[in-house]
């Protein structure tokens, strides 16, 4: 059974995440785990001894409060909580100890909620910019604007570099969903022009899996994030789909584009980003 490690800052805006990954489960057999990372400062005054009873006590209440988080959200959608569990975590740094607890306990995925109006404003900075730079366990984002729907087809846009190895991942989420995906590749001016055979050839692997092949021809002047943008807005896709390089001048190509360019209809699609170099 699959594992997604889904985190929570207990806010309003941490929900949409949680609405994801709890459809997700009604779909397929996940064990969720809803995970809360908190920082407490010691005082000066206080002795080690004090400390150390404040923090104890403070994770009872971080643990009650993250089940209520949680029961609220399940009880909003009239379902019971079930093969879930609940950690707290005292750190500095939450990106870390999400990273940290993901890979030492093998979970398949990450899923957070982003905050702001779109997924893809301000990113750079946050801990979700943080976890798809740097996790090694495919993060899944979700907008704060997401609203529950079923999972029915994913738009993986792919550079075809690894693209048998790429599309074993993809495959391996969306076909226990029964989610059709959708393969986009935009080719622009002086690229190889056989890729169509190619990703062809590719696909005659995977015989049971639902793959729709879109090969988009562009001209040089089209912005990578804008065709993106785009075909989002006309395929209406579930989920969008990417691997990523995990540096940061890649990071801002995909997320900004060159002129800072931000998702419109995208910003409201959530988004599984996969290490590229995994």
């Amino acid at each position: 059974m699959k594992k997604v490690l889904v985190t929570t800052d207990l806010s309003k805006n941490a929900k949409a995440g949680l609405r994801f990954a709890i459809q997700l489960a009604t779909q397929v057999p996940v064990a969720l785990t809803f995970f809360y990372s908190y920082h407490l400062m010691k005082p000066t005054s206080w002795s080690d001894t004090a400390f150390t009873a404040y923090q104890k006590s403070e994770a009872v209440k971080n643990q009650k409060k993250l089940q209520q988080y949680v029961n609220s959200i399940y009880k909003s959608k009239g379902k019971a909580p079930a093969n879930i569990k609940y950690v707290v975590k005292e750190a500095i740094m939450a990106d870390s100890a999400i990273r940290e607890y993901a890979l030492h306990h093998n979970y398949d995925y990450i899923c957070l909620s982003t905050r702001g109006a779109g997924v893809f404003q301000k990113i750079l900075g946050t801990t979700t910019s943080s976890l798809i730079n740097f996790s090694t366990v495919p993060v899944i984002v979700v907008p704060n604007s997401y609203r529950t729907k079923s999972i029915k087809n994913l738009l993986y846009f792919s550079d075809l570099d690894d693209l048998d190895k790429e599309l074993k991942k993809v495959i391996a989420f969306a076909n226990p969903l029964g989610a059709k995906v959708i393969l986009l590749h935009f080719n622009y001016p002086l690229e190889i022009s056989d890729k169509k055979s190619a990703m062809e050839e590719t696909l005659k692997k995977y015989p049971k899996s639902r793959i729709d092949l879109r090969l988009i021809d562009c001209d040089s002047t089209d912005r990578l994030m804008s065709k993106i943008n785009e075909y989002a807005a006309l395929l209406k896709p579930s989920v969008l789909v990417m691997f990523t390089k995990q540096h940061r001048s890649f990071a801002e190509k995909i997320f900004y584009g060159s002129h800072a360019e931000s998702y419109s209809y995208s910003a409201k699609i959530p988004l599984l980003v996969f290490n590229k170099t995994v």
